[in-house]
């Protein structure tokens, strides 16, 4: 099985930014600790700033071996269209996770456009909602 995370901008600072919310545990401590925890998953990681990098790495999955995706396009969830048309032209389950409790911030960030093209949202639980989106996807991906 294969599982494709993205995260969108200002991830590359997790660790740095915000700990209070965000957490202590850097970026790629993050993708190590999912990848000890699913050794069985083959996990591949991409990150970037540029919503137009995000759109084109979704492109690229599109009839690939990737069975499921992880994403967190963190304020680019909250306006990008783009992301959303590129998450809806690709046909595997899709989870969308949100490190903060987003509705318990300011309100630009309680609505997500790219929720709707994605199986289900984790919001809040900090980088466990890593976790959880990963294990959905080996019981969900098993089952199809």
């Amino acid at each position: 099985m294969e599982i494709q995370i993205i995260n969108g901008p200002n991830l590359n600072m997790l660790g740095k930014r915000e700990p209070e919310i965000y957490g202590s545990t850097n970026l790629d401590d993050m993708v190590e600790g999912l990848k000890k925890s699913f050794p069985e998953i083959k996990i591949d990681h991409f990150q970037s700033n540029h919503e137009g990098e995000i759109v084109d790495k979704i492109q690229r999955l599109v009839g690939s071996n990737t069975d499921g995706l992880v994403i967190n396009a963190a304020s680019l969830s909250h306006y990008s269209y783009a992301i959303f048309d590129a998450l809806n032209m690709l046909y595997i389950p899709k989870i969308e996770v949100h490190i903060s409790q987003i509705y318990q911030r300011e309100e630009f960030r309680h609505k997500s456009v790219t929720a709707p093209a994605c199986n289900g949202v984790i919001a809040g639980l900090g980088i466990y909602g890593y976790h959880m989106a990963v294990q959905w996807m080996k019981v969900h991906c098993q089952s199809s």
